[in-house]
């Protein structure tokens, strides 16, 4: 089906791995925590944005002062996610995708989590050896929508924009593939794979 791409870039969450229930869980847990409202919509239009970003945005959107820096917030959503990986992670169908092109075509993760989150949730999911290259959030200045993430993938594999495919489950991802010139697949429309993310 992709035999006419050179390589393959993959989302993480909710594209290659079933994480949904692992950021749903460690979101609510870093909310309550911070006294910050739960907006279930909200949520899931922020899918594929960094930690960061996202907290920075719920502060506005609620008018809220907490007493703890974002980074502190984001490091404490991030070990929540570290201690519960286990409970929740597992890949999702796109492995037979991955498992038939792995050794004809190079692969890599374009993620909004952190690079070394990445590596954990592959490595726990038993994905980390078909993967070539994973660029988190921290590789890049400007996180999906902008193009950034998966030039450069691209850059790292050492192929041609126009000739990498993007698996997005977000709609600021595939915006982003668009941007950097990929074609993009909703892995939803062409593979239902669901996000069962908030």
């Amino acid at each position: 089906m992709y035999d006419d791409y050179a390589a393959l870039i993959f989302d993480m969450d909710g594209t290659l791995v079933d994480s949904g229930q692992l950021h749903e869980f460690s979101w609510r847990a870093t909310l309550d925590k911070y006294g910050i409202p739960i907006d279930g919509p909200l949520m899931r239009s922020l899918a594929g944005v960094p930690t960061r970003e996202t907290l920075e945005i719920l502060l506005n959107r609620f008018n809220r002062s907490v007493p703890a820096s974002v980074e502190a917030m984001n490091e404490f959503k991030e070990q929540c996610v570290r201690d519960n990986l286990h409970r929740f992670v597992q890949p999702t169908d796109l492995i037979d995708v991955v498992k038939k092109y792995h050794g004809e075509k190079p692969m890599a993760i374009g993620t909004g989590a952190n690079t070394a989150e990445a590596r954990l949730v592959l490595k726990q999911c038993g994905l980390h050896h078909y993967i070539d290259v994973v660029v988190g959030a921290d590789q890049v200045l400007n996180a999906k929508p902008a193009p950034d993430t998966f030039l450069r993938c691209a850059e790292l594999l050492g192929v041609d924009a126009a000739r990498c495919v993007v698996f997005e489950d977000s709609r600021l991802g595939l915006q982003a593939a668009a941007r950097a010139g990929m074609a993009g697949i909703d892995v939803l429309l062409i593979h239902n794979i669901h996000n069962d993310y908030f």
